[in-house]
């Protein structure tokens, strides 16, 4: 009891540093986003603050970064992980455009991709097929680097420290909680619309999705399937499906990270992967 104790102390010791190095990071990084320019210079240096963070938390606790779970895991793990975010935003999309909450395609993105493929404007399909295969393989390969920045120290170390004590609901939700709370700045300084509002959405889809990572990152052992989710997530939503969509009155309330549609879908499937998990005594 006395040794579990000390475990557990030690883990809020660990827990405490990540916290106090990821915001003291973030906060510089945060600031150059808001008042310098170009903004995207430094979105990639705000993405790898959660890996530095986690280094520093390393070294200052006498770890080695080979404690982290860099292995590769399994391929079916890995292939799921990529799969579960193109699902949900495909739902999510098809009932945003079966309920007229917006329409489909966007005769502008289509000009747009068709022009950058050297393609006729004459052949939308053949257009938004290869469009659609290129960013979701290379697109997504070339963002990997800058994911795996957040992943590393979210997936591959947070929860890892959570987990020795918290259960694995309480795990999925705290580190929810804060890595939604982690991109606030940049919603209140660039979302445009009701703050409230898409906070909250925001909140919610983050916290189900961390349920689902949480599930693969466990189960597997490993970083990886956790990256691929979050990539093929930003990817989905931001150079697909919403580029695609034709807005109207409603689309705002509905669309995007910041919209109802895709929380809402993403937390039932958030409660399967609960139930899940909780069936295999994780």
């Amino acid at each position: 009891m006395e040794q579990d104790q000390s475990n557990r102390r030690d883990a809020w010791k660990t827990i405490s540093i990540f916290l106090i190095a990821l915001f003291a990071l973030s906060a510089v990084a945060h600031d150059a986003i808001v008042t310098l320019n170009p903004a995207s210079i430094y979105v990639g240096a705000l993405m790898w603050c959660p890996a530095i963070a986690a280094f520093a938390t390393l070294k200052i606790r006498g770890r080695t970064l080979a404690t982290l779970p860099w292995k590769w895991g399994s391929w079916s793990s890995n292939w799921a992980a990529y799969a579960v975010p193109v699902l949900y935003i495909s739902v999510a999309y098809a009932l945003i455009w079966l309920l007229g909450y917006g329409g489909v395609p966007n005769p502008e993105t289509i000009a747009e991709w068709a022009q950058e493929l050297g393609f006729s404007a004459a052949s939308p399909i053949m257009t938004i097929a290869v469009m659609v295969f290129l960013l979701g393989t290379v697109q997504l390969i070339k963002s990997l680097g800058s994911i795996a920045g957040e992943e590393i120290g979210w997936r591959g170390f947070f929860i890892w420290e959570l987990r020795k004590v918290m259960p694995f609901g309480a795990v999925s939700i705290v580190s929810g909680v804060i890595w939604a709370m982690w991109h606030y700045p940049i919603i209140i300084a660039y979302g445009g619309g009701n703050a409230t509002f898409q906070l909250a959405c925001f909140t919610l889809m983050i916290i189900s999705m961390s349920v689902i990572m949480a599930y693969f990152t466990f189960r597997s052992e490993s970083v990886w399937p956790a990256i691929f989710f979050h990539a093929a997530h930003n990817i989905y939503i931001q150079k697909i499906f919403s580029p695609l969509t034709v807005e109207n009155e409603q689309t705002g309330f509905w669309i995007d990270e910041y919209g109802l549609m895709i929380p809402i879908v993403v937390t039932l499937l958030a409660l399967y992967f609960w139930r899940k998990a909780k069936s295999e005594g994780m």
